[in-house]
């Protein structure tokens, strides 16, 4: 192999490997950012699947749930926590719309307290 065919080939690697570390972290910067809201619910539209929470400062986030959602203590979005209890919600946010990973009753006792 001459000099010229083995300096195209290593410019060849050099870019492919350019190329694959600019992908590698454009995919690794687009995983998915958790947030943590800790209020109190507002309201909760089952249809929907959507709850608005009041956080102390007066802030309302809607957030909807899906089936992927999971509940701490085997509660059920709509039924066990429903409005007036206090939860601490983990989510996601992508195009500005909120989705619950992770809903836990903080209890009904610590609700009036933030109201």
């Amino acid at each position: 192999m001459s000099f010229r065919s083995r300096y195209r080939v290593a410019c060849l690697i050099a870019i492919a490997t350019v190329l694959s570390i600019g992908l590698w972290q454009n995919a690794a910067a687009q995983e998915d950012v958790f947030h943590i809201v800790k209020g109190v619910v507002k309201s909760v539209d089952k249809d929907s699947k959507t709850m608005v929470v009041k956080t102390a400062d007066g802030t309302e986030h809607t957030i909807k749930w899906t089936d992927k959602t999971t509940v701490a203590g085997g509660k059920e979005l709509g039924k066990d926590i429903a409005e007036g209890s206090k939860v601490s919600v983990k989510y996601t946010e992508k195009s500005g719309e909120k989705t619950a990973v992770g809903v836990k009753d903080m209890g009904k006792a610590t609700a009036k307290a933030v109201q």
